[in-house]
């Protein structure tokens, strides 16, 4: 499973970690049932703590993406793919909605930040 982490963003890995695992799952490249890396494997292939993965299942768990299954790992569970969605798209509407915020008080346009955002979204990952 590839995950990239950023040292210099300023989100904390875990959360890297997590967002990143809830995509692959919203996108079912992970799918229904499917055996997620063992925390100690994961900290290893990213290099970073076991504390550190550990803190990115228990929140998978808890939002419900993940189950743990006693003695046998971490599985992705059945989710909602529509409730998923709508929480993706209710934090893009926080973010614009911050963004334009900055934009108004800056007195930068509308057309300023289409411009933007069309280059953000065009450019590859």
């Amino acid at each position: 499973m590839e995950i990239i982490i950023s040292n210099s963003s300023g989100v904390p890995i875990y959360e890297q970690i997590k967002e990143q695992i809830k995509v692959k799952i919203i996108s079912n490249e992970l799918k229904t049932g499917e055996l997620l890396p063992s925390i100690r494997t994961l900290a290893k292939d990213l290099r970073c703590s076991v504390i550190t993965t550990k803190n990115a299942y228990e929140e998978l768990v808890n939002e419900g993406y993940v189950e743990t299954i006693p003695s046998k790992g971490f599985y992705v569970a059945k989710i909602n793919l529509n409730v998923a969605r709508e929480e993706q798209l209710n934090k893009i509407e926080n973010l614009l909605d911050m963004a334009v915020n900055i934009a108004k008080t800056n007195n930068i346009t509308k057309n300023t930040i289409t411009e933007i955002l069309n280059i953000l979204y065009e450019e590859e990952k």
